[in-house]
């Protein structure tokens, strides 16, 4: 089991698009050159889940060309949002544990005041809470010890699970999303066009 990213973003619908606070990656399973790929490919598709789901929800969604992982992702009705992308394997109860804990700490925060009005991504980079995070949650077994000594479990209930396509809207491609993201390079363009062809995008080797 392995946890790929971690991300906080703000989306209350005043921005085009979600706007990264922080993130956390462990891209130690790629090759040295595909980190940066496989990096702006896993911001790309948590900020296209994101933008797609209504505040106070939490979906996992399996997107195509991403055959292995799953987006476990959290909206708050105040806007605040969480992504954890990790592979199959990985507990579902235990991501939205994880989401649920960190945007809690996040907004509790005393120098993240002011996130409501942040427009710019990483403005909050390396934030250590979330550094340690994405190294404790490798381990999902431990993390669900602490949950159940705290009896905090009822925070993922009514957690829907969808593929990509049934979150985007009627004549909405995640290939055209993909070819107009700004944030894209053309090297993650078309190493996501080939990965799509074998279903193997970011594959652990």
């Amino acid at each position: 089991m392995r946890v790929l990213q971690i991300s906080v973003q703000r989306y209350m619908r005043d921005t085009a698009e979600p706007v990264m606070l922080s993130e956390a990656s462990d891209l130690k399973s790629f090759g040295f050159f595909q980190r940066p790929t496989a990096q702006q490919l896993l911001n790309a598709f948590s900020k296209i889940v994101v933008k797609r789901i209504a505040p106070g929800q939490r979906i996992t969604v399996e997107v195509e060309g991403m055959a292995e992982y799953q987006v476990h992702t959290y909206v708050r009705t105040d806007g605040l949002a969480g992504t954890l992308t990790a592979d199959k394997e990985y507990p579902t109860r235990v991501a939205f544990a994880v989401l649920n804990e960190l945007l809690d700490d996040f907004a509790a925060e005393p120098q993240m005041r002011g996130w409501e009005n942040e427009v710019r991504n990483d403005a909050y980079a390396g934030w250590p809470t979330l550094q340690q995070k994405i190294v404790s949650c490798q381990d999902p077994a431990s993390f669900d010890k602490i949950l159940r000594i705290q009896n905090d479990l009822n925070s993922t209930q009514q957690v829907l699970t969808q593929t990509i396509d049934n979150l985007l809207e009627r004549g909405e491609k995640l290939d055209d999303l993909v070819q107009r993201s700004d944030e894209l390079s053309a090297t993650s363009k078309q190493f996501y066009k080939q990965a799509k062809k074998t279903n193997s995008c970011c594959t652990i080797s």
